[in-house]
């Protein structure tokens, strides 16, 4: 289907069932150990016997159903599913304790929960008292469950139509719930209709369309993120349902860029971390690249950072030079892209947080396709986005096409599109705060716009840090500055707020923490004997200080600690998506910070004892 026809459907299924007949014996879902591979048509077959085991189950048009899943094809089987018989999927992080989950069954009212294995446990405590009454488990034979395969062979109730069904669901209908992270407060449920996605995969499309060329929208993407954020959904499972996209699932999340390397997708969506990894990764490949001399190795990476110059200038390289960066590309930077996975990029995006520039800057002179972008599940993901061609480092781009933003008299950033929610679930108060009368939602982020349109994001509204001096600083800048210098940096939180200089509070990265203490002889698995160890101190505090030469003076950190525990994705001071709890934070930890402001800090970088 052409953008145009996906932003007049009726309903994604409409979409769906377009896709299948346009091609169904092409690649439709697979896992990255090649277990599983799925056509278009075997992918309609199994969402057509799914569906019929579900309505046997009581879901039917309106219905919630929960998802407990790892990144894996039956996710995607499931959520079709749900979404043919007008019902709505919602998924939860599979890091979620149990009370939480009741919480989020409480909210949903589902009465049918499919899972794995292993979160049964927390599944069943979780249903204690709640309206569940039946547990779908995709992998295993369960006590008290019912088998996936033991689904899709139950007798079809009376009088069910496939067909009917999914052809009676319209764009008002509600598609999926997300759940937010729950930063300030318990999580809420952002309801989006049929027709707010149909917007934003269409608005999507357009830009693609735009990129490629002409050379189609069907492409291959990997699934790894948590399918109960918006994000990965949309770009591993609706979008492909727009495009006749490959989904390769990657159930190790630890493991994507290695998978990338091998399916080389066309696109992939991933936040800030990800991408400064890779840039270390390539980093430290780029100094001993085999067969390329140091001196043509500079020469190439210096006409790479021209032309990415020149892009952000709207200028062009002399022809000279163009010449000269075909030449490099096709003898140093296309191998690294090859090598790494990234050659076949139509597109590729950073968000869910503000990348540091000079990553960006880094992935352009490599010829990467990277961009920033910005949305919200409150807006369907349609947000602003850069563009290969025309990006703006340190800014999340233009309004995709179709959406409206504004500031408000405080700098608030105001969007308007037909991608904002229908609203919170059964939370009408919640709902006006967020969009007001006249449809803008205002997203908490303060921004600014520039006279070509560029909106730059400078913080959240809420966690700006005012110094004792009445200076205002992002804290997410200087969290960001220090963290591009420093991966073995997992967590950080900059403090300052009516205080006279900042300080900060770190935490170590697991996966890099475990490189160090391999190489130096120390137990990987514990952060307290890492976090006391004067040789990791030493390593955080230089790049503390190389992370201090990108700010300004009055936003360097003055004082550090690393504190001796890893912290953890829906632990009390992360929110499973990985964002920081700043309030829990300054509570849990304020006799920590209290000490940082008790020693006279000798330098910018030197750490507190």
């Amino acid at each position: 289907m052409s953008p145009e026809q996906v932003r007049q459907a009726r309903s994604l299924c409409e979409v769906f069932q377009a896709t299948v007949a346009a091609d169904p014996d092409a690649l439709a879902l697979r896992t990255s150990d090649g277990s599983v591979s799925l056509t278009w048509r075997e992918y309609d077959e199994r969402v057509r016997t799914i569906a019929a085991g579900l309505a046997s189950l009581g879901v039917r048009r309106g219905s919630t159903v929960a998802l407990m899943l790892a990144n894996r094809p039956e996710f995607n089987l499931v959520d079709a599913a749900v979404m043919h018989l007008g019902g709505v999927a919602f998924s939860i992080y599979n890091t979620c304790p149990a009370d939480q989950i009741a919480y989020l069954f409480s909210v949903a009212e589902n009465t049918v929960v499919v899972s794995e294995e292993q979160f049964l446990g927390k599944v069943r405590e979780a249903a204690l008292e709640t309206a569940v009454e039946s547990v779908v488990c995709v992998d295993a034979d369960a006590e008290g469950t019912i088998s996936l395969a033991g689904l899709e062979s139950r007798q079809a109730s009376e009088g069910f139509d496939f067909d009917a069904s999914w052809q009676a669901v319209t764009r008002d209908d509600t598609l999926t719930m997300i759940f937010t992270s729950g930063t300030t407060g318990v999580p809420k449920g952002v309801e989006l209709s049929h027709g707010n996605m149909l917007f934003s995969l269409s608005s999507n499309m357009l830009n693609v369309q735009e990129i490629n060329g002409g050379r189609g929208l069907r492409g291959s993407m990997l699934s790894y993120l948590p399918d109960a954020n918006l994000a990965n959904r949309w770009s591993a499972h609706y979008g492909p349902i727009s495009t006749g996209s490959s989904v390769t699932a990657v159930r190790d999340g630890k493991a994507v860029l290695e998978v990338m390397r091998r399916v080389r997708p066309t696109g992939f969506m991933g936040v800030p971390m990800i991408w400064y990894k890779l840039k270390a990764q390539i980093e430290q490949a780029l100094d001993g690249w085999p067969g390329v001399s140091r001196d043509l190795l500079d020469e190439a990476l210096a006409l790479g950072a021209a032309q990415a110059r020149a892009e952000v200038d709207g200028t062009e390289l002399p022809p000279s030079q163009q010449l000269r960066l075909a030449v490099a590309d096709r003898q140093v930077l296309r191998p690294v892209r090859e090598h790494f996975g990234l050659d076949r990029m139509w597109v590729t995006t950073s968000g869910g947080a503000p990348i540091a520039p000079e990553a960006l800057e880094f992935f352009m002179t490599l010829g990467v396709p990277l961009c920033e972008v910005w949305g919200m599940t409150e807006t369907a993901a349609a947000g602003l986005a850069n563009m290969p061609g025309a990006r703006r480092p340190g800014t999340v781009g233009k309004p995709r096409s179709g959406v409206e933003v504004r500031l408000a008299e405080d700098g608030e950033l105001l969007l308007r599109s037909p991608g904002v929610m229908k609203g919170y679930r059964n939370d009408p108060e919640k709902t006006a705060e967020a969009v007001d009368g006249d449809g803008w939602l205002h997203t908490g982020d303060v921004a600014t716009i520039d006279d070509d349109g560029y909106v730059r994001i400078v913080d959240r509204k809420k966690d700006v840090i005012i110094n004792s001096s009445g200076k205002n600083m992002s804290p997410s800048h200087i969290e960001n500055s220090l963290k591009l210098e420093c991966p073995l940096i997992g967590s950080i939180v900059a403090v300052g707020d009516r205080r006279p200089h900042v300080t900060a509070l770190i935490t170590l990265d697991p996966e890099q923490a475990r490189d160090v203490a391999a190489a130096h002889g120390l137990p990987g698995d514990d952060p307290v004997a890492l976090a006391r160890d004067p040789r990791v101190r030493a390593l955080v505090e230089a790049g503390v200080a190389q992370g201090n030469a990108r700010l300004a003076r009055v936003e360097q950190v003055r004082a550090f600690t690393v504190l001796s525990v890893f912290w953890e994705a829906g632990g009390d001071e992360l929110t499973v998506t990985m964002k920081v709890r700043r309030k829990v934070v300054h509570t849990k930890y304020a006799a920590e910070i209290d000490a940082l402001y008790a020693v006279v800090p000798r330098a910018a970088a030197v750490p507190a004892p």
